[in-house]
């Protein structure tokens, strides 16, 4: 009778224990997945084949070979991986908890929207990081501390080209500002288009480190993108660029009443709001050019 009354027992562990199994490889190849882990992984498998079938091939001396290296090999998977590794951990640290402030982003995407569309119509170079669950002090602490409510005209203001603050990066906190320059690490990738500068490179760079988002505006064209998980969406819509943030954000903002071109000239008694922006050929810090 004890076989007959754990053998249920046992298929149910056996196919939970199959069915997480087969979760966590899906979870890791998505994670890999258009990465440049990817071709990487492709070769620990075929070393794993060749540690195989050495062994069944009884080929002692590469056998030997791989036996002696395999304790080596998860160390240096570690190096190489590291940030994949890093990143997963922060999704799933992420997706565990999931608490969220009570203050609405609304606002946030709203005056970021507006800020990207004159930029955008000025051909003002500028780039907008929005932190979400990972803190990005260390990057904060890079520039210069604001820590003022984010709002359009303050954008405007950083990133006009006569500004001192324009060069680096703008890293937004729920609603606030909590610095400008600042200097963020540049994507190695090498499978990015050689089309993308320093400021798009800076952009992606962040949010492999960390799951923020990066608004990027090419001081070259105007175009708007948009950069997270590593991943860059470019020749953004305004509508699409609102829809994707609130989106990532996981909030609604209604369509913003979008601001018209600016005049070419900088009339210092005119509100902040409806000064122009002029287009600068001046030489960027990393971080800061297209």
């Amino acid at each position: 009778m004890t076989p007959h009354l754990s053998w249920p027992h046992i298929s149910v562990v056996s196919i939970v224990d199959i069915v997480l199994v087969a979760i966590l490889i899906y979870q890791f190849l998505g994670l890999v997945r258009g990465t440049r882990a990817a071709p990487m992984l492709v070769g620990v498998a075929v070393l794993a084949l060749a540690f195989y079938f050495a062994r069944l091939g009884e080929l002692r001396t590469l056998n030997w070979l791989l036996s002696t290296l395999l304790p080596y090999v998860v160390f240096a998977l570690i190096v190489v991986f590291q940030s994949e590794i890093r990143q997963g951990l922060a999704n799933l640290g992420s997706r565990v908890s999931r608490i969220r402030s009570s203050t609405s982003a609304a606002d946030v995407y709203d005056d970021v929207v507006l800020a990207a569309n004159l930029f955008s119509q000025n051909q003002t170079g500028a780039l907008i990081v929005i932190e979400r669950e990972i803190g990005l002090r260390t990057y904060i602490e890079s520039g210069v501390a604001l820590d003022a409510r984010l709002c359009y005209d303050l954008l405007a203001t950083v990133f006009r080209p006569s500004a001192p603050l324009h060069d680096g990066a703008v890293i937004v906190q729920r609603d606030r500002i909590a610095a400008a320059a600042c200097f963020l690490p540049l994507s190695m990738n090498p499978i990015l288009s050689t089309q993308l500068g320093t400021r798009h490179r800076a952009a992606i760079g962040i949010t492999e480190e960390t799951d923020a988002v990066a608004v990027v505006i090419s001081e070259e064209t105007g175009a708007i993108s948009l950069a997270v998980a590593g991943n860059i969406e470019r020749d953004l819509t305004v509508e699409r660029l609102r829809e994707r943030l609130s989106s990532l954000l996981r909030r609604y903002a209604p369509a913003p009443t979008l601001h018209t071109p600016m005049e070419e000239s900088f009339i210092e008694d005119e509100p902040p709001s409806s000064k122009s922006v002029r287009r600068h050929d001046s030489s960027v810090r990393p971080g800061s050019d297209d």
